[in-house]
């Protein structure tokens, strides 16, 4: 009757079970109780609950075959096998380190079925011998039949429980997929609930690339490798690791996942290349933007010679051009100065031919493109003035301080009094005040000039 009353009590599957193994226990007055359920999918006996045992120290729960070990052969066999003495020394005894049972000498196995279905199998244990007889045999088989339909019942149960986690999971990942704009955080949503729902070790999002994303949690003793497909192609793969064999239903919910995350990686890529080709189509249009001006400029001036004009013009295209090159190198909104004032400088130096020691001293700075964009087009009018109009010797310095950036393009000629404030001085003179909200100042060196731009960072 106690043991009726612990079946209808709950249908929480693990604490349906514990309760019987204490039940049990209790009633035969036994040092221990093994409580095993039956796992379809994997065809073995999993332990789940007992009583004078530490199986909470376990790793992994123990696992039987039916015909393996004592309690396995009173499955194979369906009906109880009983051992009163020397349990551990019997052929059929199977060794489970961490769970000692060869301190027990007798054993009482019996199986669990639901009607002819098998649910799994419970045995007690003493620690000193002990002959347990037809009462009591027969005792624990009517436990072992009332509490295999709770069994199934609890299963039942369970298994709703978990679809209507399965669905809820998936609700979530929709709406993510739905209104994020941002493909890692739906695909990391869609990680974290495959752990959830599945109640998995780990997961993580395998792109088309071979590169591993959004991996969470740990690698288990079982992987199972979901293609995500997307008009009959494969761009990725979910990933998910188990301690545990994975079920049917679990595949199945795997593979509905799986189906989120490839709409998500799609939906996601598509959102960014908009976007990037707007980002694109933007730049593309400031800069043709600034090579019209320049070119108006350069148009007014009063400058003598077209080809020297239309050679400046080409070293001002090709500065944006670096700025560009630099921009797709790194993949970001920001440029390094340091890499950009080299490039500048193998370019200029080559480009008129120069022969000359150009120095350079630069430290790491990054300044968002827009701005690199504006300086790199006033250090080609300054480095270009210097090379043409100064010694053998210039030399270049950039470094930050106190919230400044300081470009300084030295060289060893004629200082200010000898020089024209031409159109490039112009024009980098208007960009460092319009557009990087600094100061160019042109100064007299004991021999040579100096030429220092100072703006915010």
């Amino acid at each position: 009757m106690e043991t009726i009353a612990a079946v209808n009590s709950t249908l929480d599957l693990q604490e349906l079970l514990q309760l019987v193994a204490e039940k049990v226990a209790a009633s035969l007055a036994t040092d221990a109780c093994f409580v095993y359920l039956y796992d379809a999918h994997a065809d073995q006996l999993v332990l789940r609950a007992s009583v004078g045992t530490h199986r909470e120290a376990l790793t992994e729960p123990p696992r039987l075959r039916a015909g393996e070990g004592i309690t396995g052969s009173a499955v194979e066999q369906r009906r109880p096998v009983v051992i009163p003495h020397a349990a551990h020394l019997d052929s059929r005894f199977k060794f489970i380190p961490g769970l000692h049972e060869e301190t027990y000498e007798s054993i009482l196995a019996v199986p669990i079925f639901a009607k002819e279905t098998l649910e799994g199998a419970l045995n007690v244990r003493t620690i000193q011998p002990r002959h347990f007889d037809e009462g009591e045999v027969d005792l624990i088989v009517a436990i072992a039949g009332q509490i295999g339909q709770g069994i199934e019942n609890a299963k039942l149960y369970d298994r709703a429980q978990r679809r209507v986690r399965e669905l809820e999971a998936l609700a979530r990942i929709s709406e993510s997929v739905s209104e994020s704009l941002y493909v890692e955080e739906a695909l990391e949503e869609i990680v974290q609930t495959t752990m959830s729902a599945l109640g998995a070790t780990g997961a993580a999002i395998v792109l088309d690339d071979g590169t591993v994303a959004w991996p969470e949690g740990r690698s288990g003793t079982h992987a199972l490798r979901t293609p995500l497909r997307w008009k009959g192609g494969q761009i990725g793969e979910l990933v998910c690791d188990s301690d545990t064999p994975f079920s049917g239903e679990q595949r199945n919910l795997l593979t509905s996942l799986a189906q989120q995350a490839a709409v998500a990686l799609v939906h996601g890529r598509a959102v960014m290349r908009g976007v990037l080709a707007q980002e694109i189509h933007h730049r593309v249009k400031n800069n043709l933007q600034t090579v019209a001006s320049l070119l108006r400029l350069q148009a007014r001036s009063n400058d003598a010679d077209p080809r020297q004009a239309l050679e400046d013009s080409v070293n001002r295209i090709l500065a944006i051009a670096a700025v560009h090159e630099v921009l797709t190198e790194q993949r970001d909104e920001t440029v390094e100065l340091a890499e950009l004032v080299e490039r500048l400088r193998v370019m200029i130096v080559q480009g008129l031919g120069a022969d000359k020691t150009v120095n350079s001293t630069v430290q790491s700075i990054s300044l968002p493109g827009d701005d690199a964009t504006a300086l790199a087009l006033v250090f080609t009018e300054l480095l270009q003035n210097a090379l043409e109009h100064g010694g053998d010797h210039v030399s270049i310095g950039l470094e930050a301080s106190n919230g400044q950036v300081v470009l300084r393009v030295d060289d060893d000629g004629p200082g200010v009094g000898d020089r024209s404030w031409g159109t490039g001085l112009s024009i980098a003179d208007a960009l460092v005040r319009d557009e990087l909200n600094g100061t160019l100042a042109l100064n007299d060196r004991e021999h040579g000039l100096s030429a220092e731009v100072t703006f915010p960072r």
